[in-house]
Parts: C-alpha cells; structure tokens; sequence
C-alpha cells in the first residue's frame, strides 16, 4: 500500500507507545477481542509489563503519520527442534485499512524477525469463529499444528489464574 510503513517499535518512545496501546485497545473492543475497552490497569500496565517482558517484538504499521496496525510478538523455544520460535500474541488492523496488505505486511515482518533470530516457527492464536483472519493466515501459510497425521491437531488450552 503507498504511504505504508512498517517497522520494529521503540518501547522507549512514547509515540510508539501511544500506537500501540491505541490499536490493542481497539482490538479489545471489537467482537473478536472481546467486545470491552481495556480496563485502565491493563493500560497503565501494558508497555512497562512489555519493556520488563525479555523477548517482546513489537511491530507497528502506518500509512503517513497514522498508526493503523500492530502485530505484538513474543519469543519462545521450542525443545523437540531445539530451537526458538516466535509467536505472534496480537495482530490487529484498523477496520478502515484491512484488505490493503496491512495485516501481510505484519506477518511478513514478523516472519523475517523470526528467521532472523533462527526460529524453527511462527506461532499464533485464532479464534475458531474468526473466519476471516483464519483465511489470511492460512493464505500466509499458517495451518493448524499437527505433530503426526495420526494424531490429530494440537489444541490451545488456558487455565486462568
């Protein structure tokens, strides 16, 4: 898209910061982030829980001097390949900007950060009722987990604490 930038936040400055708190909060409040704006104690906390955080990668997108995406990523390591991965936590894009290669872009970047660091894999988490982010991440070549064809599709579990 013309215009459009995408790059590796600086959690040090506050326009960065500003963006990204911004674009989560609009993903909160949107049906597929949980219908609710983010409670002033997830704001408050958010960017020095993501500073203090030591494999937090953040990026964000804009087209001029708007911010209209974030892709938040965290590190992780993966012991049967011995080798780190990188999961992407939240990707979100302006309702007035998707279907313009935004959410591509960030998963792109996210991906080239990854084999960068040497991952063996990118991960993410959708929603089963997201039909359209289900379509762009598997048009981006995300596929659901299987370890074995016999075995089944690994499963995301939570337990709150």
């Amino acid at each position: 898209m013309e215009g459009m930038s995408i790059f590796q936040a600086d959690l040090d400055d506050t326009g960065h910061q500003s963006a990204i708190l911004e674009l989560v909060d609009m993903y909160a409040r949107e049906p597929m982030g949980g219908g609710r704006p983010l409670p002033d104690s997830v704001r408050a906390g958010m960017i020095p829980g993501l500073r203090a955080h030591p494999t937090t990668v953040v990026f964000l997108a804009r087209v001029g001097d708007v911010p209209v995406g974030v892709a938040v990523c965290f590190g992780g390591f993966s012991t049967f390949a011995a080798k780190p991965l990188l999961n992407i936590h939240d990707l979100a894009v302006r309702p007035e900007f998707r279907g313009r290669g935004i959410g591509r872009g960030l998963m792109e970047a996210a991906e080239a950060h990854a084999r960068a660091m040497g991952c063996c894999k990118l991960t993410l988490e959708v929603l089963e009722t997201n039909a359209l982010a289900r379509k762009a991440y598997h048009a981006f070549g995300f596929n659901p987990l299987s370890y074995t064809g016999d075995t089944g599709s690994c499963l995301f579990y939570a337990k709150p604490l």
